[in-house]
């Protein structure tokens, strides 16, 4: 405030010397009360005056000083030391820029590592998904069922993403299932014997179906030795594919390709484009036909032998097998778990767990889905469905005890451990987990798929969504993870 009083004095001198007529006018004409009335007429004039003059106060002394320091600097500094300056702060920004980029590779590059990682393990069959431990059976009301097919159901696969079910039947029909509404979404009916020429579809109980890995191609056998390729999305015909001479029991599209394994009674395996709407080739091996088959990345696939008791690995780009025994019945049923472990079920009632690197089955149960018969007359069941959750200790079995079984693999695929039995009524004569491990379907029907040696009149020809519940974690336990 000071410093405004000072202004004043020095500004009013002037002011009064350069308006010194006007001021002695006044002077004139009003005297020593216009002299008082001058005085006190700068009153406001000086309020106004300090309220500028302190608001200035505040800010200007530091906007003063900045554009002094600026003045000074633009004239102090030269060119030549201005672009060195400029020059010298945009190299930092690219160090700096080059660093965080640095840092965000480095943190890709271990990702990309660790999936790298986790596949090699994957192959090798070294990445175990321990997850049987916190599975739990359902409750009754929480399994749905299908109903649409008017005969047994024969085979079903689920779509990659998890939303749809395909099913087929002896019916010969096709349909395609919304999962979360339980809606038809599709249904390519099955055709009358006779009508092959002219109907678009199976005329014959299809026996197998398969979808590749991208959701694209859907592939289906029957009876009568052919395949018919799909476009999964619109259930729209796309291909056939004749050359076996007997029914086609087991397609497997090999993950990440359009590649398609096909295996039949005929005890042929073939192999096809279906990009490119080609045959490949054919392997011969086996000694009777041929139940089922499976595949995943790696190019070679996996078959049961049914009757000969023999389960083979096919290295196709080798044109090479591996044989493999251990059950005492037809071995009905293949999945594999990864790239180095499979699962098999035969009509002896057993289920066995292998390993590619051995020749005899690293465990065996027998008599997995109990007896049947008059005593001393007993038959076992006979295991007509298997499936694996891919990469982890969970498998399943189906027979038609009316039950599905959910079994833990033991340390290394050492054993097999019983978790606990869903009620299904009927034969299950397909099985499959989804993607997400999050449910397991049935396809279940009042007969076999494979023939009609017994009938279960109060079965219903259904497809079963059962989910796979986890134990509710311990609170004391999230706690200490906390």
């Amino acid at each position: 405030m000071s410093s405004t009083f000072f202004i004043k004095k020095k500004e009013n001198p002037k002011f009064a010397k350069k308006g010194n007529n006007t001021a002695g006018l006044k002077r004139k004409g009003d005297g020593d009360s216009a002299g008082k009335n001058k005085l006190r007429a700068k009153k406001p004039v000086s309020k106004h005056n300090e309220e500028i003059s302190s608001d200035s106060e505040t800010e200007s002394p530091i906007v003063h000083r900045k554009r002094q320091s600026n003045e000074e600097h633009d004239y102090d500094e030269t060119p030549q030391e201005k672009k060195l300056r400029l020059a010298k702060r945009y190299l930092e920004q690219l160090k700096e820029e080059e660093e965080d980029k640095a840092e965000e590779e480095s943190f890709e590059t271990d990702l990309i590592a660790g999936r790298l990682q986790e596949e090699v393990l994957e192959q090798k069959g070294k990445l175990q998904r321990l997850i049987a431990k916190d599975l739990m059976p359902p409750d009754a009301s929480e399994i749905r069922v299908l109903r649409g097919h008017k005969l047994p159901i024969t085979c079903l696969v689920i779509s990659p993403d998890d939303k749809y079910i395909y099913s087929a039947a002896k019916d010969c029909s096709i349909i395609k299932w919304d999962i979360e509404s339980g809606k038809k979404v599709h249904t390519v009916p099955g055709g009358r014997k006779g009508t092959e020429d002219r109907h678009v579809g199976h005329t014959a109980h299809i026996l197998c179906m398969a979808i590749s890995s991208d959701g694209k191609y859907l592939a289906t056998g029957d009876m009568n030795k052919l395949i018919m390729i799909w476009e999964a999305e619109t259930c729209k015909h796309l291909y056939k594919f004749t050359g076996h001479k007997g029914p086609v029991s087991g397609l497997s599209f090999r993950r990440g390709t359009h590649d398609l394994y096909s295996a039949s009674h005929d005890r042929s395996i073939k192999v096809w484009n279906v990009d490119e709407n080609a045959y490949v080739e054919t392997l011969f091996g086996h000694q009777d036909a041929i139940t089922g088959l499976d595949s995943l990345s790696q190019e070679r696939c996996v078959t049961a032998g049914g009757r000969d008791r023999s389960v083979r690995v096919w290295k196709i780009a080798e044109e090479s097998q591996l044989v493999f025994h251990g059950h005492e019945g037809s071995i009905d049923c293949i999945q594999l778990i990864n790239e180095e472990h499979m699962i098999t079920g035969a009509d002896d009632g057993s289920v066995a767990l292998w390993s590619v690197n051995k020749k005899k089955p690293l465990s065996t149960v027998k008599r997995a889905h109990g007896c049947h018969g008059d005593a001393g007359l007993e038959q076992p069941h006979w295991v007509a469905a298997v499936a694996a959750l891919q990469n982890s200790d969970t498998v399943a079995s189906g027979s038609h005890n009316s039950q599905v079984k959910l079994w833990k693999c033991g340390q290394n695929y050492r054993g097999l451990e019983p978790l606990f039995s869903v009620p299904v009524c009927g034969f299950v004569n397909s099985l499959k987990f989804s993607s997400s491990g999050q449910f397991l379907v049935a396809g279940v029907g009042q007969e076999h798929r494979l023939g009609r040696w017994w009938r279960i009149k109060e079965a219903k020809n259904g497809i079963y969504i059962i989910p796979l519940k986890r134990k509710p974690t311990n609170p004391e336990e999230a706690k200490t993870t906390e």
